[in-house]
Formats: structure tokens, sequence, C-alpha cells
């Protein structure tokens, strides 16, 4: 059996018997020619019109752009030349970015022709930069990034992928609560659940939805990632397409296993450089939903993340659940990294190979080890599962919603 983790391969020596199987739809392969694919669903979106035949050359657009896209340039440009077919002038384009700011290097990347398109930093403390949009069903007023809801035209380029505010994070999620006001950011991050996302979306989930309709019509171009830094899919449509977004994620990256193994060897494949402390932590709880209570969850890495306000805390604290604490007082950026990390923390043994010095892992509540070879000695004579590309996966077992 082997095990893909950074740019290396573990090859485990186990018998069948104590091999827990997993089941998916789809192993995600990477698309040749990305930017063709969004060519291609431009053209043909899930129940609608090619974009452009909604457009006319008087409209303003707005596109807002997830940054932690694997080529958020190879994938944008498409759509400008999309927008350039409706007669779309590049200073009636405005891209939008959600703080933090990368700086924007892929900028860079686009041709000289698309170089008048205007930037935007969504800034949520910012009361002249936003706009009142109406009022939900629940209550809540409102307010969203002036620009997105001026624009004749929002368009949303993000990734599909799971997080533990919205279930499925991109899309609508990236318009309500990413693109909303301060107040409404920090009241929402306070819903982080641990579960994985099942049929019946969850409570924001259902008020992001709500807030795309409310807006309009956002044309959204979803993006299933692949392994590394790859595009495996693309969709796109209006809002009623975000289920089709969703139901794409899931059968490239929802596995369901048989059983709780006693051990879960989580790999984080692909460039060390691109692992953030929130994708450790992700592979961590990917493998905390399936373990046996208190069994042994193994990351393996080659990352050395920047770690934050989060892993500062628990470094102070004495154990996860203390953890949990100060950062639900507290709502650090990074909070759903301390979130997942101490929620697993608190269910399992957890080990971790990474580029991290040992000092500082031994202080995150896991054991460090040294080298990968010592992950048959944790194995043992237990069960064992092996999770390729943990951070991305949402793994559950057989037979849970």
């Amino acid at each position: 059996m082997e095990i893909t983790w950074g740019k290396n391969v573990l090859d485990l020596n186990m018998p069948p018997s104590q091999v827990v199987a997993s089941h998916r739809q789809k192993i995600p392969m990477a698309l040749p020619d990305p930017a063709a694919a969004v060519r291609h669903v431009l053209e043909n979106p899930i129940g609608y019109p090619p974009l452009c035949r909604a457009l006319t050359p008087d409209d303003q657009v707005a596109i807002a752009v997830d940054e932690k896209l694997p080529c958020p340039a190879t994938l944008l440009i498409p759509i400008l030349e999309h927008l350039r077919q409706a007669g779309i002038a590049c200073q009636a384009i405005t891209l939008l970015c959600q703080p933090p700011s990368s700086g924007q290097p892929w900028l860079e990347e686009l041709p000289d022709e698309f170089q008048e398109v205007r930037l935007e930093i969504h800034d949520p403390s910012d009361r002249k930069r936003l706009s009142y949009l109406a009022t939900t069903r629940g209550g809540r007023r409102v307010y969203l990034n002036r620009t997105a809801v001026d624009a004749d035209q929002l368009v949303l380029l993000t990734r599909r992928s799971y997080n533990c505010l919205l279930g499925y994070a991109g899309g609508e999620g990236d318009l309500f609560p990413g693109l909303g006001d301060e107040a409404s950011r920090k009241e929402t991050i306070a819903k982080l659940s641990f579960d994985a996302p099942a049929e019946n979306p969850w409570t924001l989930h259902k008020e992001a939805l709500e807030v795309a309709w409310l807006l309009g019509a956002p044309f959204l171009v979803q993006v299933i990632e692949g392994p590394d830094a790859s595009i495996a899919e693309v969709l796109a449509g209006p809002i009623d397409s975000a289920a089709a977004g969703q139901q794409a994620l899931d059968a490239h990256w929802r596995v369901e296993v048989d059983g709780r193994p006693d051990v879960v060897i989580a790999g984080v494949g692909g460039d060390p450089a691109r692992h953030t402390f929130l994708d450790l932590a992700r592979a961590f709880a990917c493998a905390a939903r399936i373990v046996r209570p208190q069994g042994r969850i193994v990351v393996l890495s080659e990352a050395a993340p920047a770690l934050g306000r989060a892993a500062e805390i628990m470094k102070i604290t004495e154990d996860p659940g203390q953890t949990l604490l100060v950062l639900e007082k507290e709502r650090p950026v990074d909070w759903e990294a301390g979130f997942l990390w101490a929620h697993a923390a608190q269910l399992a043994k957890l080990y971790l190979l990474s580029k991290l010095p040992v000092e500082t892992s031994e202080e995150l509540f896991v054991t460090p080890l040294e080298h990968a070879r010592q992950v048959e000695r944790i194995v043992g004579t237990g069960t064992c599962l092996v999770l390729p590309d943990a951070h991305k996966l949402m793994a559950v077992v057989g037979g849970t919603a």
C-alpha cells in the first residue's frame, strides 16, 4: 500500500486483514487544459445560456476571485475573454479579493490587454464600501461589498471545498459571509462545526444561498481541485448550479470507509510550499472523524507552515479543551485551523511528520516523527486506513449521513 506525502511516496507492508476498505465515486485526475474547461462551461452553463448573452456593452461586471485557487490567472483569463465577447471594456471590470490580501502576484500573469481591469480588496470594516442589500427571513440586515451589489453582473470564481463554517465552501459562501460586513463575519465564525456536511444544508449555508437570491443573479464558476495544484473539474451556471458543484466535490473528494480503524495515516501530498497550518489541521480532522475513539492518527507532510495565533494559543494552554475555550473567546483569524486541530487532539492520539521544529510540534498536542518508516511501528497489528490528500478529503464511516 502506497501513500504520497509532499513529493515522496511511502510503501507500507500490511496484510490485507489489517486494511480497512474505503470507497469513492471518482479518483481526482488533473484536467489537461483547465483554461479550455472554463471556456467550455462559460459557453455551456448549467441551466443557463452562455454568460455573454446576458450582458450588454454598458454593463459593469465584478468578478470575485478566490486567491486560494491553484492557478487564478489561468482560470480568470478565459472569463475576461468571454466578457470581451460581450463588448465589456476592461475599465468596466473589477476583480474582488477577500482579505487578507496575497498581494495578487497572479495579476502579472494576465495578458497586457487585460492590465486595465480594476482590483479591489474587500474591506469588511469600511462602511463606505458596503451597501445594504436586504433583510433575510431570519432578520439579519445584510451588508455586502458595494461593488458586488452595484455590479450589473457578479461572477464568483471560487473553489468548492469543505470547511467547518458552511460545510461546503465556495460559491455562495464567498459572497456571504465572504463579502459581508465585519459584524456578520465575526458573528458567523462562531458557528464552526466539526461534523461532516450532509444532505441538509447547514444553517449558515442556507443563509448564504438566501443572500445570493436576494442579490439577484450571481454567476458561479465552481472549481473542483485535483491532486497537488491541479484542477479536476469546472462547472458554471446561476445560483441553481450550486448543488451541482457540491455533488461534484463529493464525487471526487468524499470517501466512505467500512468501519472505524485503529490507525489512520493521512497524507498531505503535493508541493509542500503550498501547504498551510490549516491544511495540516484539515488532515487531522478528516482522520479524526473516522478513527476509533482514542485511536491513532499519523499525518505525513513535508510542510513547515507559518504559525499564527491559534498555534500560539495551543502552546500556552494545557489541553485541547482549554485551547477551544480560548479560541472561542478570542476568535483569531486562523480560528478554523485551531478548532479542527484541537478537536482532533481530543478524539485521538496525534503523530506528525513535518518540517516543523520538534519542540514546536510537541507543544501542539502531537508526537513528532523523525522519519516515515516509524509509521509501521505505530500501526503495529491494528486495523489501518490510508487517506491520500487528506487535507482535501471528507471521510465518513459508511452508512452515516
